[in-house]
């Protein structure tokens, strides 16, 4: 009889990765998901289905006498059918994290940790390490071009090699379960926690890790760890010189080499030094590196573009917390002369409210006095929250502190808005983050320009 691994709530990034590595590794996997079940997400599920994986309604009917574990993320609730159905034939349950841990200490793995800049430096980091031949795997929380130009979701690999990077997620507490050989902090700024919470999971983090690696120029994170070997543009032994920015690349030295990188924003400059600074603990020379970061296909919604229509850009990206926004406005503002409309779909009543006067200033101080915050209502997950902050509250402020913001309730007027409102040379920057429905969003608003 075959033994199977169940994946309840399969659809969701973290899960799916696991899923997908655990298919690669030739074991018997199935799974479900509610998404699937009301007809959302159907081309993770295609993706998943390729690999061999079954994919069962969210009913009980895939925990059977097969099933040998059922793995949970933390969006499964205990009175699941499919935890009930678990339990009534004493199938052992375990947690995403749990899984995730079990991976990282099999494997000789970086684990990629910070408040900003994870997915893109564990992109970079296994594209490096690809090009340089040594068939690493990787667990990430954003899909990579490269590997959805495979036919994959992009979001996992398993490699021949024995490296494997991993995205190591700080906002459930669970990253210090994971003891990998190498560690990377590469910032900490208030996100889902505050920041004393954040050092805390970042120095029991640090702690767990053979060896990590420090960003020198984050203040927070080089106070956490004073004595970590570092890495920044002037420290450790590392020098970033003839910084070059342009809308849609960079250009730059990192101790003489010359990289050109498909990727705009000092904070992407950032996020090749973190990754070269971890392949080079792996024998992966400087040169190599520029080789391999100079073919970086990118990140899903990490300054995506949307598309040009009559002068103007739309680009699509992950930024939600505030020093992802004012990094990112900070890249948008390299294009000399040209006006900025943000569109900003904040996730969430308490994320929003916990960031509320740090959303602002990062706004206040990254809009262009001619530039343009736009704001639907936040984005609602569901449950039982206190419905007492509105985007409106944050335009208001905006608009206090002498910024253009624009309100509107209904996220679906916003692109026949625009339409309006854009003229030539304006750059369009869809924001926001775990709504899946953005990257359509922006695609809307590009086709109601005219």
């Amino acid at each position: 009889m075959r033994e199977v691994i169940h994946f309840s709530g399969i659809g969701g990034v973290g899960m799916s990765a696991l899923a997908q590595v655990a298919a690669m590794e030739g074991r018997s996997v199935s799974g479900s998901d509610r998404d699937f079940d009301r007809g959302r997400n159907l081309a993770v599920k295609v993706s998943l289905e390729r690999l061999g994986i079954k994919i069962y309604p969210q009913d009980g009917s895939g925990v059977d006498d097969s099933t040998v574990e059922l793995a949970l993320s933390t969006a499964i609730e205990d009175n699941n059918p499919e935890v009930l159905a678990a339990r009534r034939q004493k199938v052992r349950i375990t947690h995403r994290s749990e899984l995730l841990a079990a991976q990282v200490e099999a494997s000789e793995t970086v684990a990629v940790a910070g408040t900003s800049g994870k997915s893109t430096v564990a992109a970079m980091l296994f594209t490096v390490l690809e090009a340089a031949g040594l068939e690493p795997s990787i667990i990430t929380g954003g899909a990579l071009v490269s590997l959805r130009e495979r036919g994959l979701i992009g979001n996992a690999y398993k490699g021949k090699g024995g490296i494997l990077v991993v995205e190591a997620d700080e906002s459930d507490g669970t990253i210090v379960r994971y003891r990998p050989r190498t560690g990377l902090l590469l910032n900490i700024s208030k996100d889902h926690k505050d920041l004393e919470a954040l050092n805390g999971i970042f120095a029991e983090f640090a702690r767990n890790c053979g060896r990590v690696l420090v960003n020198a120029d984050d203040p927070p994170a080089r106070a956490l760890l004073p004595d970590a070997p570092a890495f920044g543009f002037g420290a450790g032994g590392w020098k970033v010189t003839d910084v070059e920015l342009a809308p849609f690349s960079s250009g730059f030295r990192i101790n003489g080499v010359r990289f050109s990188l498909p990727a705009p924003g000092r904070y992407n400059v950032a996020n090749a030094l973190a990754a070269c600074a971890a392949a080079l603990l792996y024998g992966v020379k400087l040169e190599a590196c520029a080789a391999g970061l100079e073919g970086f296909r990118g990140v899903e919604r990490r300054f995506v573009l949307a598309g040009e229509k009559n002068g103007v850009t739309v680009i699509d990206d992950y930024a939600h917390n505030p020093a992802k926004v004012s990094a990112l406005l900070a890249a948008l503002h390299q294009s000399p002369g040209r006006r900025v409309i943000a569109v900003y779909q904040p996730h969430g009543f308490t994320p929003t409210r916990h960031l509320k006067a740090e959303l602002i200033e990062s706004f206040s101080a990254g809009l262009a006095p001619g530039d343009l915050l736009v704001m639907p209502e936040i984005y609602y997950a569901g449950g039982t929250v206190a419905k007492d902050i509105s985007s409106r509250d944050i335009c208001d402020a905006l608009a206090a502190n002498g910024r253009r913001a624009l309100f509107y309730e209904r996220r679906a007027d916003i692109p026949a808005a625009l339409a309006s409102l854009a003229r030539a040379g304006d750059i369009i920057a869809v924001m926001g983050a775990r709504d899946a429905t953005l990257s359509a969003f922006a695609r809307d608003i590009l086709e109601a320009l005219p």
